[in-house]
């Protein structure tokens, strides 16, 4: 009976002292990330039949578990992965935000600035000072454009650097789980026992790794995890890890993409694939906002040097002189995919830069057709040739072949606001004096027939005109006008329909039809009587202080010229800036608070997990003196049973 009491009281103190040990484990831990309290599962050892009754043997311990509760750590990754998404995209924006909204830093002001200069030329037409300092002004501008198209590249720069980051953080860390996979399925298969702390150090690699990407894990028998990545991407199965990699984007040698690497194949995902985490915040930021934003600066610059540029050719300068453009505009980027297996490329040119888009191109060649998307919204149209035009902008085959599945991207205005430049630094060669062109009406007309300006385009300036142009209405059916002299042919536009009529042919009459002829382009409308007739003159200054194009170049600041998609009407230049900011600071807004409801929401599930499985000192605090209690118990009873022991041999 003695060496039984023994026995029991090894037991007890052998049980004591294991949680001794766990308890310690934990307080040594308690600060350690992802760390999950252990506990001591303990047993009745079997009891021995005496025959008058089953006598107990002490106790057994038969594992040591960890607290942990798979619902929430999964609730928490998930959390984690979108915080962390809502926080970097929130972070970029915040940086173009402030950078738009500043009130002394913004296009508004410059652009103010330079229409001020052009009002006080118009007022002092024959002022150096005044045309000095409208030149600067428009310097100041284009350099402002300049300054923001820098920083938003520099941000983009950034978000390469960032994704290059992440991915390398990705693929680190699946290999780590990879490893701690086989590690944990050893263990788990020669000792029958989980190695707690090994799992813990997983789950903190898969909590990690979520911050970066959407992260899903699907537990396995013996205890490994197979983890997916974005919308179910395998990175780890079993000891097995793919890699996530950084490759240049086929279209846009500047940016960084990030693919999928399986066997010798990198396949680049785009931005459904990559949800969640820092690299899908980047990603949805880069895509939704950073091009977006680009694109809308650049598109506000081409519609402003576009059109200043065709109204400023149209006056004469202070020498008498027709004015020439005062902006230099980039021409549109256009880029071969690297995956393409001809050799052919595509060109762009901006026609109308009050038809342009802040939207890039897409052009695919399926072997007879092409197929131009606008990006933006995903409006597409085919053709079976090129040129075409579209939302003023022609694009062209520059060169052959192509071949079926070629891929083109078509940047109209992504590199405009960057290399914008000033073309005139002679204040001379402003042209606030009369417009080119004359267009008047005949003294001896009895109709009600009108003409428009005169606007003239890029070719007018090789080769003007040295005559007047004469346009007589003959009624009839149909009514039709008849040129002189006869030695240009005319093209005739309505409703988006342009016929051309050779020299010296009848042309068809339409009211409200634009008229295109020897590089200049006018309306005629109303009811003109027979023989009426319609006059095309070259202008002439009245004098170096003639103001009358200055006062056309003024009214541009307050005339839609800038396109919106998916609308026919038009903004004025600072409308739409002012539109983009707002646009931006609303997204900034929506991601702050719902950045901060998933961060509060992230905070909860953490401190529910935490209040399962983490460590509570003063708990532990409790379980030390209980199981040093058991131990000295446990002692005690041994002392006993060797004190039983000896006065058993002292009788006999």
């Amino acid at each position: 009976m003695a060496s039984n009491i023994l026995n029991i009281g090894k037991s007890a103190l052998n049980a004591a002292q294991i949680g001794l040990s766990t308890t310690g484990h934990n307080i040594a831990n308690a600060s350690t990330p992802g760390y999950s309290r252990q506990v001591v599962v303990q047993a009745a050892a079997q009891a021995q039949n005496f025959g008058y009754g089953f006598i107990g043997q002490g106790a057994e311990v038969t594992g040591v578990m960890r607290v942990y509760n798979d619902i929430l750590a999964r609730q928490m990754i998930s959390l984690q992965s979108t915080s962390a998404a809502y926080s970097t995209y929130g972070n970029q924006l915040n940086a173009i935000d402030n950078m738009l909204s500043d009130e002394t830093a913004g296009l508004n002001p410059a652009m103010n600035d330079f229409f001020a200069g052009v009002q006080a030329l118009a007022s002092k037409p024959n002022d150096i000072a005044t045309r000095q300092t409208m030149l600067s002004n428009a310097q100041s501008l284009v350099n402002r454009l300049n300054s923001m198209d820098s920083r938003l590249t520099e941000i983009e720069q950034g978000v390469n650097n960032q994704l290059a980051s992440s991915v390398g953080l990705v693929n680190s860390y699946a290999k780590q789980i990879a490893s701690l996979n086989g590690i944990i399925e050893q263990s788990i298969s020669t000792t029958g026992n989980i190695p707690n702390d090994l799992m813990d150090q997983r789950d903190q690699l898969v909590a990690e790794l979520s911050k970066q990407i959407k992260t899903t894990v699907v537990s396995q028998n013996q205890g490994t995890y197979n983890v997916f990545v974005g919308n179910g991407l395998p990175l780890v199965v079993g000891e097995d890890t793919y890699n996530l990699v950084t490759t240049t984007s086929p279209t846009d040698p500047s940016r960084i993409e990030v693919g999928y690497q399986s066997a010798s194949k990198v396949t680049v995902l785009g931005a459904s694939s990559l949800t969640g985490g820092a690299i899908g915040g980047l990603v949805q930021f880069r895509n939704d906002s950073l091009d977006a934003v680009q694109n809308q600066i650049g598109q506000i610059a081409v519609s402003l040097a576009g059109t200043f540029n065709t109204q400023h050719a149209q006056g004469l300068d202070r020498n008498g002189d027709p004015g020439g453009i005062l902006f230099n505009i980039p021409a549109p980027v256009s880029t071969n995919s690297s995956n393409n297996t001809g050799t052919g490329e595509l060109s762009a040119q901006i026609v109308d830069p009050t038809l342009v888009t802040s939207s890039n191109y897409r052009v695919e060649y399926d072997g007879s057709n092409f197929k131009v998307t606008r990006v933006s919204d995903q409006t597409s149209q085919t053709y079976s040739s090129l040129p075409q035009t579209i939302d003023g902008l022609t694009i062209s085959q520059a060169s052959s072949p192509i071949n079926a599945g070629d891929e083109f991207l078509i940047q109209p205005t992504a590199n405009a606001a960057g290399n914008l430049s000033l073309a005139i630094k002679d204040v001379n060669k402003l042209a606030a004096g009369s417009p080119v062109l004359n267009a008047t009406l005949n003294a001896g007309n009895t109709g009600t027939g009108a003409i428009s300006a005169v606007s003239v385009d890029s070719t007018y300036a090789s080769t003007p005109l040295t005559t007047a142009l004469n346009f007589t209405y003959n009624s009839g059916l149909p009514n039709t006008l008849t040129l002189a002299p006869s030695t240009q042919p005319v093209t005739v536009t309505y409703g988006g329909v342009s016929t051309t009529y050779p020299a010296g042919a009848p042309i068809t009459y339409t009211s409200g039809a634009t008229i295109s002829v020897a590089g200049t382009s006018f309306t005629l409308s109303g009811s003109p009587a027979n023989g009426d007739q319609f006059n095309i003159a070259p202008g002439s200054s009245t004098g170096a202080g003639d103001n009358r194009n200055g006062l056309l170049l003024a009214n541009l600041q307050t005339t839609g010229n800038v396109a919106m998609i998916g609308s026919n009407s038009k903004n004025t230049y600072t409308t739409a800036f002012s539109q983009m900011v707002s646009s931006v600071g609303n997204k900034s807004r929506e991601l702050k608070v719902t950045g901060e409801a998933e961060t509060k929401a992230l905070s909860q599930a953490t401190a529910a997990m935490q209040s399962e499985s983490g460590v509570n000192l003063d708990e532990e605090a409790t379980n030390l003196i209980r199981y040093q209690q058991a131990y000295q118990a446990a002692g005690k009873m041994m002392q006993i049973a060797s004190d039983l022991f000896d006065v058993l041999l002292q009788l006999g």
